[in-house]
Order: C-alpha cells, then structure tokens, then sequence
C-alpha cells in the first residue's frame, strides 16, 4: 500500500506535456501515438477514426495527454466540410484541459505535399486562430522512404508549399520511421523538442477562447436537442405510414427505382448495395442512365443509375445532353418509377447552392416528383458516434429545408459495409411506406417528352455529321502542314476553366499552379520533338462587377511576352458547366481587346473531355447553348479535346500541335502578335464605358428606390386611415348602460354590434381590396428595386463602382467620352403619363431623350 501511494505521488510531480494530433486522413496519426505512448493505445491501419480520442502514459519521465483526432480530406476545401466538422476542430484542444502544449501536425513523406494540400491545411489551422503556429510542430511518418536522403533534403526538394510549412511552425519538425519501431531513441528526441518549444513559449499551452467555447458547445446541445425532435417527428411520420400497408401488401412483388444525385457522392455503390452486387465503381463516372435488374428478397428490382450532376451547379450550368439523360431514366423502366432515391454524401457539406443544385435537377422530371423522393445518405460510416438526425440539424437550414421537403424520407447507408443487409432490408421497409402513401401509383412520365428528346438527338446527330465534314473538308484544303520544331502558344479562358491544367498537360509536366493565378507566367519544355513554350494568362471573371483594368492589361501582355508572337491563342472551354450567353460576353469583350485577327489564330481547346463519354465533340456542340455554337464558328471550325485526367494520353497532345502546324500553314505561316498601343488604347475605352454604366446604373438605382420609397409610404397612410375608420366606429366605443334590466341590455348590444360589425367588416374588406388592387397594379409597374435592375439593365446590375481615370487614360480616347459623362452627370430621370421612365439630358447639350422599358424584352429602347 505504501508503495502504491508513493508511485502515485511520484506520478503527481512528473512534468505534464499534453500532445494534440492533427493532419489529414491516412498520415499515420494513430500510429504516430502509440509510437510515443509506446504501445497499441489508438486503433490503426484498416481502421478510420471517426471520432477524438484521449489517451495518458507515462514516458521517459513525462506523464503524457495525446488526443487523436480525426484526419480531414485533403482534397476538400474548409467550405466542403460539414459544418458539425469544423465545430468539433475547433474544440479538439479542450479534450486536454487546459490546453495542448502542441500541436503534431502529421505529414506522410511518401506522397506529395501539394499547393491543394497546402490551401486545405492553412484553411483548418486558421480555425484554430493566429496563435496556433507557435505551438506545431510537424511530425513526418514514413521515413523509412528517404532511403540515403535527409529530411532537410526532402523538404528542399519538395517544393514551395512544404517549405512554406516549415517556415511557418518556425522550422520545428521530426521524422518517425514506420519500420523501425523498436528505436525509442526517435521518440526521445521528439520529446526533447518538445521540451525545448514548451521553454521557448515559457511553458504556455494553447487556449479556446472562452466565448468561442461557449458559442460551439451551446450550438451543439442545440443540434442534440433539434436532432431528438426530428427524430421524434419522424418516427411519428412512419407510423402513418405503416398503417396504410395491408397485411397481404407488406412486401411489393416489383419495384422500380431511380438514383439520382451530384457526382461522387456514391449513386453507383449505393445501387451495387442494394442489389447485392459485389462489383466497385472503379472510378468510372455514370455517362448514361443504366439499368440494373435484381433481386432483393422476393422483390424484382429494377433500378437505374442516372449521369451525376456536378456538385453545387444547378441545372442550367448542366450540359444538355446530361440533363436529357436524367429525365430518360423515367422511360426505361415503363410505365414509371415508384420512388427516386436521392442520393446525399453525409461526410461533405450541404449549403444553399447544393440546394439549388438538387432542386432545380428534381424539378426538370415533372410535378409532382417530391413526393415520390427518399433521401439516402452514403458514407454513414464517417458519421461515427453521431445520427444522422444531428447532421443533418447541425449542417444547416439547407439540408433542413431539403428533408422537410421530402417528409422526413430519409435513410442512411454504409458503402464499406455491403454485407449488413440490414440496413438494405430496413431501406426496402421505407421505400414500401412511402409507395403506400402515394397509393401505390408509379411516378408517370409524359411521353410527349420522350418524343422531344428523340427528335432532338436525331437533330443533333444530323448536325455533328455536317460539322464534322465541314471540319474535314477544311483541315483537307488547309495548305501543306509543315512541322514546326518550336511552338510558342497562349492560354486565355475564364476562371476556373481548366487554363493552367492544360498548360501542365502540354508540357508533360506540373509547371503551373492549378489556382487563381493574377499573373502571366511562362514556361518551357521539349515535347514530341518540339520546343515548346507555354504562356499561362490571368483567367478572368465571368461577372463583370469583378473587372479591373490591371487584369485586363495583365493579359494583353501575355500576349506581348513574345515579341516575334504566338503561333496560337488556345481559348479554353470546359466541357461542364454549360457555355451561355454570360460566358459568350465574357469571352467576346476579352477577344474584342485586339483586333480581329485574333480569331484566325485562336483554336478552342474543349476542358475535362472524359465528359464526352462515347459521345463526340461535335455532338456536344450541337446539343448545347447556340452560344457555343456561335464560338466555334468564330473560330472557323478550329477546337480540340483534352482529357487532363489522362495526362499519360500522349495523343491528345500531338494531335493539338498537328492542328496548330495546320492553322499557321492557313495563316501563311504569319505569328499573331498584337498592337499593344490600340489594344491599350481598347482597355481605356473600354474603363470610360464601365464608367459610364455605373453613372447610369445610380441614376435609375436611385430612381427605383424613390419609386419605392413613395409606394411604401402610401401603403403606410392607407393602413392609418383604415385604424382611424375602425376607431371612430361604436364598436369600438364602450356603451353606457342605465337603471333596467342589464340582461336585456347586454342582449340588445350584443345584436346591435353583430350587425353592426358585419356591415362595417364587410366595407373594411371592399375598402382593403381596392387598395390591395392599386398596390397590386403599381408594384407590377414598377417592379422590386433587384428585380426591375435585373430585368430592364441586365449588363449594368452587377457593374462595379466607376474606376478612377488618369490623365493618361483621358489622353487615349480620342472619343466624346467625357462629354458624355458631363451629361449624365445633370442626367434626371422622371416618369411621363404613361409610367415610362424618361432620361432628360441638360437642354444646352443638343441630346433629349426618353427611355422606354420595354418589359417583355427586358430592354431599354432610346427614342
């Protein structure tokens, strides 16, 4: 006994280091703490860790606190990751009160740190706040595969963003060997360092900001409450159900079933579950609706797996062909569907977007079509201790909206765990109930669509054909190809478009950085015999409230970096989301810079071709928005594909310079080198015109909220006379009674004020129509400040404020532009006798004119 108090008291005077693990999934987290605990204390390998974990031992003298936390996706922005998630990261500090002395931040030095990766943990350390840097240190795994190599030449040849890592935890890190656990040593050093951090931070352990603490933890009892009231409200839902299946119907002979959903959230491994089907996804993306036929008990399934949309774009950002498969699905298994099984991943986030995503792809089958929609949630797994209720109240008011809307129809599902036929054979219950409540009715389809989507893709084809002899017959006439041995080329696209991918597929090798570049940067390479260089412009944006005159100059001197010029302009375009008319305005005031030539030496260069499937380019041309069509033709018929999924794919690159070499020989051989002092000189008009808009855009900015203002106002007085008629009438007078019989008086006043009350209601309610009505009739002449800008200035709503203009830009113009903004600044918009909005220019200026709104066109007309 004596000696047991005393190794206790020995244990109260050991030094305390507490240690908080963190990095992303399969780094060797778990693994790395029993290292230093020296034992199997965490679960590892196979195992994922799904929820923190606490561990304490005794080391080398030290009484040691490690937590293991869950790894985060390293191929997930912070804005994927479920908002419960982030939550949790925050507070995985607190689980080692009062606070970790540091934070091992893990990296695995058999594969890559990355610029992505960088981004994904820079995003997850700023949760913890600033102060956070001074207490990580990075703790490599792996080290067995630096071979003869050391860690310092391993973190110089990396590259910038694991140098950048490095320098930010100011050049603390260690290296674990994975296959040489027996060596203590490398778990005393790391101690040792620690030590010497704990010193260097005067023995401080990180701190949650109390109210922060405060805020998650009552966010999170609010999410356990919310969570128990929808799974209450939903179990109450199921009961009703259930009542409707007779005994004789408690198993349907045949069902059949539709999956649909964003991509990569697992459709296919959820119907391979269901079905019982051993096969993987591989990979592979669903291009077309697949019908898949089964058993699954005694019922005959069958279930069609329909092309996913890609995650956060809704329909209208959805290739045409895409959104035509989705509603085929419903002809393939006739006379309809009984339910469609929407698809949700419960290990990413789900915002208002994804909202608008899932709804407007819904929407596109017909009427009717929620209330024959389940949601089944996939990788139930990663949800660890957690219900799906406290998700789904935790993620936010989108997810919430999305189950509300489906009647608490909802299931959850383990991809990993295929076998457990359980939660397929509780799927199947609840796929009953809900057929049951539709009255056992199919879903059905109109077949007129069918015959629209047949007659369109026999149109579509007719017109690939044609394009694609036309592009023959003019590679054919093209003059004699000669090829070149060097190539210089330029990339120009939108944001977002796959430019700097391309680039890196070109040149065989990961050169530019696949994020928002603001500058050119040019890079070189020897590829299939040929030098190769590569000029990689600013992407810019498709809105045009993000324009600045600095990028557009930024980009016209990508194209200057050359002096002989370019051999060709590479317009990138992927091939989802869709080409509209926003993207055609964008591409066209861009090109527009220089002069026309610019076409002849531009070939289109088509992003993400393993989205063409066993479908042609020209097929997707023709099906898509005229748009595309329109900038195809622009370029005379010149495009390629590219895959950079398939970067290995050599082909695709050769054929690309084969089709340059054409275009120069059509070209005469002549590079395309721009005018940089008229293309300058494009830029300041094109600011003075930006100017000009956002003039105009206050002025009737300013105008509609007069209008506004004045209908407000009016709806105001109109609700005070309506209170004063109510106040001067007798009912609302308390009567005076006398000497007599109470009872009768009370009975004469109560008939007196029924009477009364339902004359004077029945005036009120004609009196408040007719106001309703003149409302009614100014607000649809004068529609919502956003709307009216949305509908009657679509080019000037989202204009940013006017840019400042330099003498030397005022020198450029040679036009009146400045005379112009000397009218609008006296511009004053009125309204005549027929409600059009006139714009009266100063009588001095020689200019009058009335602007007529002309709704249906959403256009202004000057007359």
């Amino acid at each position: 006994m004596e000696e047991k108090m005393e190794n206790s008291l020995e244990s109260a005077t050991l030094p305390e280091e507490r240690i908080v693990l963190i990095g992303g999934r399969w780094a060797g987290k778990s693994w790395s703490g029993n290292t230093i605990l020296r034992g199997e204390r965490f679960q590892y390998g196979r195992v994922r860790t799904t929820q923190v974990e606490v561990r304490h031992g005794e080391v080398e003298g030290r009484k040691l606190t490690v937590v293991d936390a869950p790894g985060w996706s390293s191929s997930l922005s912070l804005t994927d990751i479920p908002e419960g998630e982030k939550q949790s990261f925050k507070l995985y500090a607190s689980k080692s009160p009062p606070g970790p002395h540091v934070f091992l931040l893990v990296l695995p030095i058999d594969s890559a740190f990355t610029q992505e990766q960088r981004t994904t943990l820079e995003e997850h350390m700023k949760l913890l706040g600033g102060q956070v840097w001074r207490f990580t240190m990075v703790l490599f795994t792996c080290g067995d595969y630096l071979g003869e190599k050391t860690i310092e030449q391993h973190i110089e040849s990396e590259g910038e963003a694991l140098k950048w890592l490095i320098g930010r935890c100011g050049n603390r890190y260690h290296v674990f060997n994975n296959k040489d656990k027996a060596n203590l040593s490398q778990v005393s050093v790391l101690l040792e360092k620690i030590d010497e951090m704990m010193k260097n931070n005067g023995g401080a352990s990180y701190k949650i900001d109390e109210q922060t603490f405060q805020i998650i933890t009552g966010k999170q009892k609010d999410v356990t409450r919310r969570a128990k009231e929808r799974q209450t409200n939903a179990e109450k839902q199921r009961q009703q159900r259930i009542k409707l299946i007779p005994e004789e119907k408690k198993t349907i002979p045949k069902l059949q079933m539709i999956l649909l959903g964003s991509r990569n959230v697992g459709k296919t491994s959820v119907g391979n579950t269901i079905l019982g089907f051993k096969e993987q996804e591989g990979g592979k993306r669903t291009a077309n609706s697949v019908v898949k036929r089964g058993f699954v008990g005694e019922i005959d399934v069958t279930l069609i797996d329909t092309p996913g949309w890609w995650k956060g774009f809704p329909a209208w950002d959805t290739p045409e062909i895409i959104k035509e498969e989705i509603i085929h699905s419903m002809f393939l298994c006739p006379p309809g569907p009984h339910i469609f099984l929407l698809v949700i991943d419960a290990h990413a986030s789900f915002h208002n977007i994804h909202l608008e995503a899932v709804t407007s792809h819904l929407e596109l089958l017909g009427e009717g079509v929620w209330k024959h929609t389940m949601i089944v949630f996939t990788r139930g797994d990663w949800l660890g201790a957690k219900s799906i209720e406290e998700f789904i109240e935790g993620e936010g008011e989108a997810l919430q909206c999305l189950v509300d809307r489906c009647e608490n129809r909802y299931h959850v599902i383990s991809n990993k765990n295929a076998n457990d036929r359980e939660q397929i054979t509780e799927l199947m219950k609840k796929i009953t109930e809900t057929v049951a409540e539709n009255g056992w009715n199919y879903f059905a389809p109109d077949q007129q669509r069918l015959d629209r989507i047949k007659e369109k893709r026999k149109c579509v084809k007719e017109a690939a054909l044609l394009r694609q002899k036309q592009v023959n017959a003019m590679r054919d006439s093209a003059g004699s190809r000669v090829r070149l041995d060097a190539l210089k080329v330029v990339l120009l696209g939108e944001k977002r478009f796959g430019k700097s991918a391309t680039g890196n597929t070109i040149l065989r090798k990961d050169v530019f950085a696949t994020c928002q570049n603001e500058q050119n940067r040019e890079e070189n390479g020897v590829v299939a015999g040929r030098q190769v260089t590569v000029i990689d412009t600013p992407g810019w944006w498709k809105e045009s409230s993000h324009w600045t005159k600095v990028l557009d100059k930024e980009i016209a001197r990508g194209l200057s970096l050359s002096p002989s010029g370019v051999h060709a302009v590479l317009l990138v375009v992927p091939l989802i989301p869709t080409f509209g008319d926003p993207q055609r305005v964008a591409v066209e005031e861009h090109m527009n810079l220089f002069d026309a030539r610019i076409w002849k030496h531009t070939i289109v260069v088509f992003t993400h071709g393993d989205e063409l499937a066993d479908r042609s380019v020209e097929e997707h041309i023709e099906s898509e928005h005229q748009s595309l069509r329109w900038l195809v033709d622009q370029c005379e018929n010149k495009y390629h594909t590219i895959n950079t999924v398939k970067k290995s794919d050599m082909t695709q690159v050769t054929e690309l310079f084969e089709k340059i070499e054409e275009m120069v020989a059509g070209n005469g051989g002549q590079l395309f080198c721009p005018a940089m002092e008229e293309t300058h000189q494009r830029i300041g008009e094109k600011a003075h015109r930006n100017q000009l808009k956002n003039i105009l855009k206050q002025r009737l900015a300013s105008e509609f909220k007069r209008r506004e203002l004045q209908l407000i106002m009016g709806f105001r007085q109109t609700l005070r006379d309506l209170l004063a008629d109510i106040q001067a009438s007798p009912v609302a007078t308390k009567p005076r009674f006398f000497n007599g019989d109470i009872t009768n008086k009370t009975n004469k006043v109560t008939k007196y004020r029924k009477n009364y009350k339902k004359g004077e209601e029945e005036k009120l309610e004609a009196k408040i129509s007719r106001e309703i009505e003149k409302l009614n009739e100014e607000i649809m002449k004068s529609p919502t400040l956003q709307s009216s800008m949305d509908i009657l200035v679509p080019d000037l709503a989202g204009d940013s404020p006017a840019q400042s203009l330099s003498l030397s830009d005022q020198k450029i113009s040679d036009s009146n532009f400045d005379k112009v903004l000397g009218w609008l600044s006296n511009l004053h918009v009125r309204t005549n006798r027929d409600n059009q909005l006139t714009v009266n220019f100063s009588e001095t200026s020689g200019y009058r004119s009335v602007l007529s709104l002309d709704f249906d066109s959403g256009s202004i007309i000057n007359e």
